[in-house]
């Protein structure tokens, strides 16, 4: 498979997340190799997106969201979650799409079993699953010396694709916070 080029990120946030849903993430762990099919993704854009966290600016958490498109931002929330994100657009503008879930589809045994059997519908779910932590940060995903990247995969049809407002973005103010910009693989 094709590993998707700093170009590809290097566009709309909108169109890459749209675009990442049927591209697999891909992950090697301890020798193995983890691959899950891109099922559900959020965009999130700019300083004025009350939903981003660069609406706090360039902070050192964010400071991966300004760098180059192509890259990981990974943080930790709710005291329990790592949460990847793809960096996208220009360099300097802080924009990236989060990864929600996968479709395990290579190395199932051993995701399955660092989620304790459970699914890996969920963000938090599937870094588990594939062990991003925090060392993955600013990774180059269009690298696969960083063990963690992005390839081509199937494209999915527009008849195929649910788009909702984001989800857990608890008291954000409006518009931002009915905006549709989850993207979502039906069944």
């Amino acid at each position: 498979m094709t590993i998707l080029p700093p170009s590809f990120y290097n566009r709309p946030t909108l169109t890459v997340a749209r675009e990442l849903l049927g591209a697999r993430l891909v992950r090697i762990l301890d020798g193995v190799k983890l691959i899950g099919i891109i099922i559900e993704t959020e965009a999130y854009i700019g300083e004025e997106d009350l939903a981003c966290h660069a609406k706090a600016g360039l902070t050192p958490r964010t400071a991966p969201m300004y760098g180059p498109a192509g890259h990981a931002y990974v943080y930790f929330t709710y005291g329990n979650h790592w949460m990847l994100n793809a960096v996208t657009e220009r360099e300097g503008f802080p924009a990236a799409v989060l990864i929600r879930a996968i479709q395990p589809v290579e190395g199932v045994e051993v995701m399955m079993a660092r989620r304790g059997g459970r699914d890996t519908l969920g963000p938090g779910k599937l870094t588990q699953a594939m062990g991003i932590t925090k060392s993955e940060n600013n990774a180059d995903l269009t690298e696969s010396t960083s063990g963690l990247w992005i390839e081509a995969g199937q494209i999915v049809p527009e008849k195929s694709v649910t788009k909702s407002p984001r989800v857990g973005l608890n008291k954000t103010a409006e518009p931002w916070l009915s905006k549709p910009w989850r993207f979502l693989v039906k069944e």
